[in-house]
């Protein structure tokens, strides 16, 4: 465990990979001894599980910020052990407390509390549809957690046709605007380290979107017609492990320079 923060603490699961960098960020919303909000509970690890449950204390809420099974497929247990609910932009990841009521889901602007900090839901779909990010404002100023949206190192997948570029652009001028108009600090990322520069990562996640967008043209221009054959040019000097994802994040970029 992690203190990156007074009550922001973080858990890595034990599921490190190519996709997931070193393991999931578990993040843990709350002072030790008080309440508490875990955010993204990651696989069902059972020994990551009770690590969470161990810090988290009394559990009243679990969030995850999109539907994918390295943040999500631990929620359900998590919740077993705890009698929180889950709450999730995708009812099909909402569960219930233990008491039988349903959590609120989690849209564009909804608020939580837990002890001294407040978080504000910020829809930031292009990754997958039901993406969001949290922003967490404490004592000692605003942190924004941002599940798979912004990663601690590298950059993220648009996995298609779940995912949208067209979205994706529009939601990182989202956070652009919310980290100047916040003064935020860090982001939290789902994967990876903490990000201690955030206006200048954001600012290098959509250049960098705008050139791989370039070079799809070009690799359009000089023949290759399937996603296939633009990865094997335009992707040439990355891991071929990484190279199916990569795929995916072809197929939204050739899907958004059809529709501009």
């Amino acid at each position: 465990m992690t203190a990156v923060a007074p009550g922001i603490a973080v858990l890595l699961a034990p599921n490190p990979g190519p996709m997931t960098l070193d393991g999931t960020n578990t993040w843990i919303l709350g002072r030790p001894g008080g309440p508490s909000i875990v955010v993204d509970p990651g696989p069902a690890d059972e020994e990551h599980l009770q690590r969470v449950r161990a810090r988290a204390g009394e559990v009243v809420d679990i969030v995850v910020t999109h539907r994918h099974l390295d943040h999500t497929e631990g929620a359900a247990r998590l919740a077993a052990l705890t009698g929180s609910g889950v709450r999730a932009a995708d009812p099909a990841y909402a569960l219930p407390s233990g008491d039988g009521s349903d959590p609120e889901g989690l849209e564009d602007g909804t608020q939580l509390q837990v002890g001294d900090l407040a978080l504000r839901v910020i829809a930031t779909p292009g990754h997958t549809s039901d993406s969001v990010c949290l922003l967490v404002a404490g004592p000692e100023g605003c942190r924004l957690l941002t599940g798979d949206t912004v990663l601690g190192r590298g950059t993220t997948v648009i996995t298609h046709p779940d995912g949208d570029l067209g979205a994706y652009l529009d939601s990182l001028d989202v956070l652009l605007d919310v980290v100047g108009e916040h003064a935020v600090l860090a982001l939290l990322p789902g994967h990876g380290p903490v990000v201690d520069a955030p206006q200048r990562v954001l600012r290098h996640y959509r250049e960098h979107r705008r050139q791989r967008l370039d070079q799809v043209r070009a690799a359009v221009r000089q023949g290759d017609r399937t996603p296939t054959e633009v990865v094997a040019r335009v992707y040439a000097d990355v891991d071929r492990s990484v190279w199916p994802a990569a795929e995916q994040s072809v197929r939204a970029q050739l899907d958004y320079l059809r529709d501009h």
